[in-house]
């Protein structure tokens, strides 16, 4: 439970292994692909002295949120489906995918195994790392420094498109929008979307023909999801032809691609300088960019709150005593549950709540039953995925991180 945030590199490399267990158990983390690329990326970058690129991989994978998160589908995957008619809900919760279809008794709905992003970073923390994923990363970190910004206003100008000259990030998204808004020959703005996603060619004219059938509406119309992404690609290329983005650090691109994800969250914390600038100029009213060191801080002092309780009582887990944040002090977690989730302190009793024993309690087994149920067949889903009656997202879980219980010390989690 908590506020669903996304998170960069930046701001999990900047906390403590028992920072991180506080920033896991009090928000849901949607982990955007992006962070797991750019992680494994280090395995090929030279590192502060006295640390292996490995040694620098295993430390972030260490922090990395294991108890309530969610992966995101790559945004790029969501535009292609977004553009073929697949309706993408930009309602600040994660889109995840891989999930099977199962049927438990009466009950319908998904299981999702742990993700091989997942699976890797467990590995990663025993710096155990696969000849495939080490040559990804020298051709993730090649592809990184070969960005080159200046053929991109070129290749833009081959579709009519001038790019402007701005005098602040928040008018660069305005001449963005008008951009895309402007009306063009269908065929022309289709080549331009197809052009900046890198959309597969032989989806070309299934697509055109689509949005033709219905009558060539706005692409914020036909596809939302798209047109929020293509909006930060000409925002940022703008940007940098007004100087208001540097054009010299060529991470910035990876570091602008976070915005995709916006749509998919509460909270957006960072220690990025351009997402500070950036990602308020993308989110809605009911969102908002967390400075990563307001938040490390405020983790910091939970840590010290909660340190304070006794032995015995830190030893039942996290989940015994801290499922919502303290009632008292000045908390920034608080406040952000305050905004997203008003009533947790109605709810919230302060109580301690001796764990039972899970592998005899009846929810255990009922959860267990649905995750091995049988898979329904495509023509057997009869339910809306919005209304499922159960989800079950399987996870790799350490009973202790840091120094504390994310399990409780005397519940038995084997089989």
């Amino acid at each position: 439970m908590g506020p669903i945030v996304i998170f960069d590199k930046s701001f999990l490399q900047s906390l403590t292994v028992d920072e991180s267990v506080w920033f896991d158990n009090f928000f849901i983390t949607n982990i955007c692909p992006i962070f797991f690329s750019e992680t494994l990326a280090d395995l090929n970058k030279v590192v502060r002295a006295g640390r292996t690129p490995e040694q620098e991989v295993r430390i972030i994978a260490s922090k990395t949120p294991e108890m309530s998160i969610a992966i995101n589908t790559f945004h790029q995957n969501l535009c292609f489906a977004n553009l073929n008619g697949y309706e993408v809900k930009m309602d600040r919760r994660p889109i995840i995918s891989g999930g099977k279809p199962v049927q438990s008794k009466d009950k319908k709905g998904f299981v999702f195994e742990p993700s091989p992003e997942a699976k890797a970073f467990e590995r990663w923390q025993n710096e155990d790392f696969l000849s495939l994923e080490r040559e990804y990363a020298k051709l993730w970190r090649e592809a990184v420094n070969k960005a080159d910004f200046d053929s991109v206003t070129t290749w833009l100008k081959q579709f009519g498109i001038e790019i402007p000259r701005c005098k602040s990030l928040t008018e660069a998204k305005g001449k963005a929008e008008e951009i895309l808004d402007t009306r063009r020959h269908p065929l022309d703005t289709m080549k331009l979307i197809f052009s900046l996603l890198g959309a597969p060619p032989q989806n070309f004219l299934q697509v055109y023909y689509s949005w033709g059938h219905s009558n060539w509406p706005p692409i914020k119309i036909f596809c939302p999801y798209v047109y929020h992404v293509l909006t930060i690609e000409l925002f940022f290329y703008i940007s940098i032809a007004s100087g208001l983005i540097s054009s010299e650090r060529k991470s910035n691109k990876i570091d602008i691609s976070y915005l995709f994800y916006t749509p998919f969250c509460n909270v957006f914390v960072s220690l990025d300088k351009l997402h500070k600038r950036s990602a308020p100029i993308f989110m809605k009213d009911n969102q908002e960019f967390v400075w990563g060191a307001n938040l490390k801080n405020d983790l910091n002092k939970l840590n010290d709150y909660y340190d304070a309780f006794p032995k015995e009582v830190k030893e039942l887990g996290l989940h015994a005593f801290a499922t919502y944040p303290p009632k008292d002090g000045d908390f920034l977690v608080g406040k952000l549950w305050d905004k997203y989730l008003p009533k947790w302190r109605a709810i919230n009793t302060n109580e301690i709540k001796l764990p039972q024993n899970i592998k005899d309690s009846k929810l255990t087994k009922s959860i267990k039953d649905f995750a091995n149920a049988k898979e329904l067949k495509p023509e057997e889903v009869d339910f809306d995925t919005d209304k499922a009656d159960a989800m079950v997202l399987k996870r790799m879980v350490k009973q202790k991180k840091g120094k504390w219980y994310q399990i409780g010390k005397y519940i038995d989690i084997e089989n």
